[in-house]
């Protein structure tokens, strides 16, 4: 695992790869009782490399899985009072895994969707990868799950919008009135986390020429964006979204 320190007074602290290990936190620490947490993404990429390289054995061989890395930054600030931390931890963890779903990769799943739940709304951190967004939806996943879905579809608004489902951004696709192919995901409005993958699938759709909107039944499709984007992902296609590590 890697982990970095930084304190208001000096600042970053020099990163340490070592063996996966407990963290020792003051009971009083700020992420326990606040949620003062997120998922950094940029600033330690070169850190990250250099992890993934000493533990790339852990990397699987095979097309069905991955290397998941979960980089989380939380405040440790070792007292009790709502603030801002003068004192943070920022830690990486690496973990083999397979697809999401235990169905599989590519096998459809149920939605529940309840207008009494909301994930996220306007002015508040739906957009942004924290810890308290996840705590919040998990009471509407077990209201989904004793109903025998999967996962939630979650609605916004008076009219109420789709969103999201579950952690994930969502697509529709269909055939427009002038016989256009067109791939629609919500806007990013402040309540839509700007996913890598939404990013991914959107770039590949201009490419191919379909329209989007911004918001088959798209088997087709799917099987089409899924292909590409494991092509690229395990190396099979050349892209500048990867970074070869070794």
């Amino acid at each position: 695992m890697l982990t970095i320190e930084w304190s208001s007074e000096f600042g970053w602290e020099r990163p340490h790869i070592k063996p996966l290990q407990n963290l020792s936190l003051h009971p009083g620490s700020s992420a326990l009782h606040y949620a003062i947490e997120a998922f950094d993404k940029e600033e330690l990429l070169e850190c990250i490399l250099q992890l993934v390289k000493l533990d790339q054995e852990w990397v699987p061989y095979s097309t069905s899985a991955s290397l998941y890395i979960r980089p989380t930054f939380i405040g440790t600030e070792p007292s009790l009072g709502v603030k801002k931390p003068t004192k943070a931890l920022l830690f990486v963890i690496l973990s083999p895994v397979g697809p999401y779903f235990s169905s599989g990769s590519f096998s459809p799943v149920t939605l529940w969707a309840n207008p009494n739940y909301v994930r996220a709304w306007k002015g508040g951190t739906g957009d942004c990868k924290m810890g308290g967004n996840y705590a919040s939806s998990l009471f509407a996943q077990c209201e989904a799950m004793d109903s025998g879905c999967q996962q939630v579809l979650w609605l916004y608004g008076e009219d109420n919008q789709i969103t999201e489902v579950g952690t994930m951004n969502l697509f529709l696709y269909w055939i427009n009135e002038d016989g256009e192919e067109e791939l629609a995901t919500p806007p990013l409005d402040g309540i839509i986390l700007p996913g890598v993958t939404r990013r991914s699938i959107l770039e590949l759709a201009q490419k191919w020429h379909i329209h989007v909107p911004t918001m088959e039944n798209g088997p087709k499709l799917a099987s089409r964006i899924l292909d590409n984007l494991t092509s690229i992902q395990y190396g099979r296609e050349e892209s500048t979204w990867t970074i070869v590590v070794s």
